[in-house]
């Protein structure tokens, strides 16, 4: 028996190896088995790739349209005088 770092759940599950990752039952958080005998869990490495497609943005579409503020001003001036 042993316990999840994050939640302090109790895990009672047997594994054979090292490495492996699995999900703790109570708060679902990733932990990698440390040790077998006695089994014990810490917080499974952030794979960095996952990170880089949750996070990443296309530069490209910043810099498609621009907006010119002066051309949105002066069409709002024109229908006030057009109102008066």
């Amino acid at each position: 028996m042993s316990y999840c770092p994050e939640c302090e759940a109790v895990i009672d599950e047997e594994f054979e190896d090292v490495g492996e990752i699995i999900s703790c039952p109570e708060c679902g958080v990733e932990l990698e088995v440390i040790s077998i005998d006695p089994v014990e869990f810490d917080l499974a490495p952030i794979d960095e790739e996952e990170d880089d497609d949750e996070f990443s943005f296309d530069e490209t579409d910043d810099d498609e349209e621009e907006w010119d503020d002066e051309d949105t001003f002066e069409d709002d001036d024109d229908k006030e005088d057009d109102d008066l």
